[in-house]
């Protein structure tokens, strides 16, 4: 059997591997996967004056395990792991797609004036540089607001703290994952836009081609079981958080939407893709050191990895 240390995951980031250890089904593929929780020690607190990613560390809370050597594998956003494979110091690089992909919603507070995407501009949106939900907001705001006008503050990644900024009038809009949509929602918070992202997976040379297959050959396995059933595994996302927030634990099943979940197998990143989300970023001023999109993944491990797991 092959020891894994993989970085906690969130349903919302991470269900099928959640659902893989839980049925045995990496165990099944001659793996051990242990977690190693990477939010003990991360701060949580709202800087409106920090307003973009310049200095800060990509490697808060994602990656920061696999950066100290204590975890082998992590997964979370594409645009950040480009970020984060950029500038590591333990040679990590991307190995293809995770199988979820994320719903995030752009939301404001019940008694904002705000109730279009065009109307946000100049206002103070709270997101976690690095993050999904940070990127996701230029994405969404780019087709109705000038880019001068999309401002933005550093607020925590977990969207219970976001949410609770937002409620406090801390920021005037925040991108939220489930199942604090569906929280927001019911404490009247309005969504103005959402969409959805993909992640990847990030090892360095420890996860060699064979022990990524299998893990992806586990991983599809539970992206058939969760497809197959969606609503018998929406708990997951009230379990995992409502042991520490009475208000999640007070949602049900039947108040979660099935369409807010997508899960499909892991697959290599498609070239096209890298390409256009590479001069994105670059754009955006990041990925400055990066000479090409290539430079940030293990492409032997990917096609060998994905091929083996069909």
């Amino acid at each position: 059997m092959k020891k894994l240390i993989l970085e906690t995951t969130a349903p919302f980031q991470g269900l099928p591997e959640l659902v893989a250890y839980d049925e045995g089904l990496f165990q099944k593929e001659g793996l051990i996967v242990e977690w190693a929780d990477r939010e003990q020690g991360v701060e949580k607190k709202v800087a409106v004056d920090v307003t973009a990613p310049t200095g800060v560390n990509p490697f808060t809370s994602h990656g920061k395990l696999f950066e100290q050597g204590k975890a082998d594998m992590y997964n979370a956003c594409e645009w950040g792991n480009m970020c984060r494979v950029q500038d590591t110091s333990k040679g990590s690089r991307q190995l293809g797609r995770r199988a979820i992909v994320t719903y995030s919603a752009l939301m404001v507070a019940p008694d904002s004036p705000v109730y279009t995407a065009q109307q946000l501009a100049n206002r103070m949106i709270g997101v976690p540089f690095y993050f999904g939900t940070h990127y996701i907001v230029l994405h969404m705001l780019e087709g109705f607001v000038p880019r001068d006008q999309i401002k933005l503050c550093s607020a925590p990644n977990g969207s219970r703290y976001r949410l609770k900024a937002l409620l406090d009038g801390e920021i005037e809009a925040v991108t939220l994952t489930e199942p604090h949509v569906t929280l927001a929602e019911k404490l009247g918070c309005r969504i103005i836009c959402s969409a959805f992202f993909h992640g990847t997976e990030v090892a360095s040379d420890r996860v060699d081609a064979e022990t990524y297959a299998a893990f992806n050959r586990a991983v599809r396995d539970a992206v058939r079981r969760i497809n197959a059933d969606k609503r018998a595994y929406l708990h997951y996302f009230i379990d995992y958080h409502g042991k520490t927030d009475p208000q999640v634990a007070a949602l049900r099943v039947e108040e979660l939407r099935e369409s807010r979940l997508v899960v499909c197998d892991p697959a290599p990143i498609p070239l096209d893709e890298m390409q256009r989300t590479y001069d994105w970023l670059k754009s955006w001023g990041m990925l400055e050191q990066t000479a090409s999109p290539l430079d940030l993944i293990n492409a032997q491990v990917q096609a060998y990895a994905h091929q083996a797991a069909e």
